[in-house]
C-alpha cells in the first residue's frame, strides 16, 4: 500500500494544484486529505470545488469546525474569508467530515491527536516556546489507539515519531501555509523557512512503513500577490518565504 498525504491546504489552490500534479507523477494507491482545507485569504470556495469531486478519504480539521460552529463576528481573518466565500453545498460537505478515519485496520487519520484537533501531537509549547516533545508526551496524546500508522497535521511541520511499541506517527507537513504564530496555550511560531508545498508519501513494507517527505516548488509569487491584493501583507510574506513577519 502506497499513500499519499496532503493536509493543510488552507485554500491555496496553487499549491494544491502543485502537489496533486506531483502525487500523480509518482504514482500511489490512494490519497488521503488530513483537514484544515479551506481557511486563508486565498481561495477557499475554488478549492473546495477542487477537492470535492474528487471524492478523496477526507477528515476534518480544527478550522473546519471553527468557519461551521463559532460566532462570525469572533473568526480569525482566515476563518471568516472562507466563511463568506463558500457555498452553502461546500459547508454541508464539510459538516459531514468525519474527525478521524480508518483507511485500513492499522491506519489511522487524525487532524490534531486521536482526542483533540487543536492538539499538538509530536511538538510541545510551553512559556519557552515549541519544542520536540519527548516519547513519553506522545506516548500519552497516542493513548491506546491501535495503529500501526497514524497520520496527523495541524502542526504545519513534516515530522515523524516512532514509538516503542512500534506505531509510527507522521505529520506530512502543510500544502498550503507554511509557516504561522499563535497565542494558545504561550506565544510561539511554526516556520518551514522555505515557501514549498510539503506532503508526504507512506509505503508499507516488509520492515514497516517507509516515508518519503517532500516539498513541491509552485507560483508562491501569484499566491503571495493575492493574498496582498486580499490586503494581507502577512500571509503575502509568509507565502513567499515561508517566514513570519519579524
Amino acid at each position: 500500500m502506497r499513500i499519499a498525504a496532503i493536509s493543510d491546504i488552507h485554500g491555496n489552490l496553487w499549491a494544491l494544484e502543485a502537489v496533486l500534479a506531483d502525487i500523480e507523477r509518482r504514482g500511489v494507491d490512494m490519497t488521503v486529505n488530513l483537514g484544515d482545507i479551506l481557511s486563508s485569504p486565498l481561495q477557499p470556495r475554488e478549492t473546495a470545488e477542487r477537492l470535492m469531486p474528487m471524492d478523496l478519504p477526507t477528515i476534518s480539521g480544527n478550522h473546519e469546525r471553527q468557519v461551521l460552529e463559532d460566532d462570525p463576528a469572533r473568526l480569525s481573518v482566515e476563518d471568516k474569508y472562507a466563511f463568506d466565500h463558500i457555498t452553502d453545498e461546500q459547508r454541508d460537505w464539510i459538516r459531514a467530515l468525519p474527525k478521524t478515519l480508518r483507511i485500513a485496520d492499522d491506519v489511522l487519520l487524525v487532524h490534531g491527536t486521536p482526542g483533540s484537533d487543536v492538539r499538538y501531537f509530536m511538538e510541545t509549547v510551553t512559556q519557552e516556546g515549541r519544542r520536540a516533545a519527548t516519547h513519553e508526551e506522545v506516548l500519552e496524546r497516542a493513548g491506546d489507539v491501535q495503529a500501526s500508522l497514524i497520520m496527523c497535521g495541524h502542526t504545519h511541520i513534516p515530522r515523524a515519531f516512532r514509538l516503542d511499541d512500534g506505531r509510527l506517527i507522521v505529520n506530512p507537513g502543510s500544502v498550503g501555509w507554511p509557516a504561522f504564530d499563535d497565542t494558545h496555550p504561550f506565544y510561539h511560531k511554526a516556520e518551514n523557512n522555505t515557501p514549498h508545498a510539503r506532503y508526504g508519501i507512506f509505503e508499507r513494507t516488509p520492515f514497516g512503513w517507509a516515508i518519503e517527505h517532500h516539498a513541491v516548488a509552485y507560483d508562491w509569487n501569484g499566491a503571495s500577490e493575492f493574498a496582498a491584493r486580499n490586503n494581507n501583507a502577512e500571509w503575502a510574506y509568509l507565502l513567499r518565504t515561508g517566514r513570519m513577519p519579524r
